[in-house]
């Protein structure tokens, strides 16, 4: 893993911690910020559908097919078990980003060059995919007051 590969893998795997630390901010975790907004509860369950539903299995499309397609994707909020607390949503999203941090740990050096083409974004290798996601999670934090 080149350092910047490794920098970018460390921030991903930062978010939970991020969540946490939001958590210490919040006086009411279901109440959203402005009217129409979600709360930071479901700010957190969508960055956890993000990773199980988008991140994951792009990934695994990146190593599984050649030159695999992607369109544009912005999922809901996830719900299962935990997803009625913030303590349980900030629990699935950091089981859900430790599952996508397996995936990169996985990769070789070739498996970070693998490609495919993003139909608003273009041909994208395993870094830009996951500079996205970075650029997703800052995007969503900022909507947790604090």
């Amino acid at each position: 893993m080149t350092p910047e590969q490794q920098n970018l893998r460390d921030a991903l795997a930062a978010l939970p911690g991020r969540v946490a630390e939001a958590a210490g901010r919040l006086t009411d975790p279901d109440e959203p910020v402005a009217p129409g907004d979600w709360s930071a509860r479901e700010v957190v369950l969508h960055l956890a559908a993000v990773d199980q539903e988008v991140w994951q299995p792009r990934l695994d499309a990146l190593v599984a097919e050649d030159l695999p397609r992607f369109t544009w994707a912005e999922p809901g909020t996830w719900s299962g078990p935990g997803a009625e607390t913030f303590e349980g949503a900030a629990a699935v999203l950091a089981t859900f980003r430790a599952a996508t941090i397996e995936r990169l740990d996985a990769l070789d050096e070739v498996g970070w060059a693998r490609r495919g083409i993003h139909a608003t974004l273009g041909d994208i290798d395993v870094a830009a995919l996951m500079r996205i996601a970075q650029d997703h999670d800052a995007e969503h934090l900022a909507q947790i007051p604090g």
